[in-house]
């Protein structure tokens, strides 16, 4: 590999990207680039999970991911009450700034948060960030998204009392992981063949999100929908996808966009330049 990058790939809650871009990561793992999942929250609360089970699912989604190569790291945002403050040491880290992480439904654009997330992407000298498409149903997913987008210009100031090097990273994408039912019209699509089934064994990792929901009945539909697999959930009443058929179908239809068996989508609000002709997918 040419250049090893600094890749950090935020989420809003763990799962998320896995989610959005499971099957990019594996192949980004495989190919030799330093890889920094962040989460933004610890997941919880949520119907049938709690903060150390979550802690231990996202884990074992890592583990998916890294395929044993000790590329990808995992940590978790700690949101520092004093982040306000000015301190001239760069040789500090974010989590000496002394916090808590957030809990599910608590994320907001502030400058606390800003200031937590630009300390990360100095410390990870990330040179390229993923974050969640910009348009969503979800509150934490947009509030994640702003705050990150913020955080990526003040991760190159001077002066800031921030940990790390001072850095502009170049490129910043969006994976898609909407609560908004609609098809993606993407920039550009990875091509993620061979990876599919990591994508689908690490979102099976978050047991209590997709697995023990299979099990149990969706609240207030009128009839309880059974199944042994994984699914996805879905609102009450309907009928819940089986997590890898869910997956295939989505990795299927963006292959077939760029002509490959597989693909996940991205979004850039910025023009990508081609170095050559030659990388693009035949």
């Amino acid at each position: 590999m040419a250049d090893r990058l600094n890749i950090l790939v935020v989420g809003p809650h763990p799962d998320d990207q896995e989610a959005g871009m499971g099957a990019t990561i594996a192949r980004l793992a495989a190919d030799g680039h330093n890889i920094l999942l962040l989460d933004m929250t610890n997941g919880e609360p949520t119907p049938l999970g709690d903060v150390a089970t979550r802690a231990k699912e996202a884990q074992a989604a890592l583990e998916v991911l890294d395929q044993g190569t000790g590329n990808v790291q995992r940590r978790m945002l700690q949101l520092p009450g004093e982040a306000r403050g000015y301190r001239d040491d760069t040789s500090a880290k974010v989590s000496d700034w002394g916090a808590n992480a957030l809990p599910n439904r608590w994320i907001e654009h502030t400058i606390e948060a800003r200031r937590a997330v630009a300390g990360v992407i100095r410390e990870h000298q990330a040179q390229v960030i993923f974050t969640p498409f910009f348009e969503d149903a979800h509150p934490d997913h947009k509030a994640t998204t702003k705050i990150v987008e913020d955080a990526r210009f003040d991760a190159k100031l001077t002066k800031a009392g921030l940990p790390g090097e001072r850095i502009y990273p170049k490129w910043m994408f969006y994976y898609y992981a909407t609560h908004l039912r609609w098809v993606a019209n993407p920039q550009f699509c990875m091509d993620v063949t061979g990876f599919e089934d990591h994508k689908v064994r690490a979102i099976e990792a978050y047991y209590t999100q997709f697995v023990l929901p299979a099990q149990q009945p969706i609240p207030n539909a009128p009839v309880a929908v059974q199944s042994s697999q994984s699914q996805i959930p879905g609102a009450a009443g309907a009928t819940r996808r089986p997590v890898k058929e869910w997956v295939h179908a989505s990795l299927t239809y963006f292959g077939s966009r760029i002509g490959r068996p597989s693909g996940e989508a991205f979004y850039s609000k910025e023009p990508l330049g081609l170095a050559g002709i030659g990388g693009l997918v035949r």
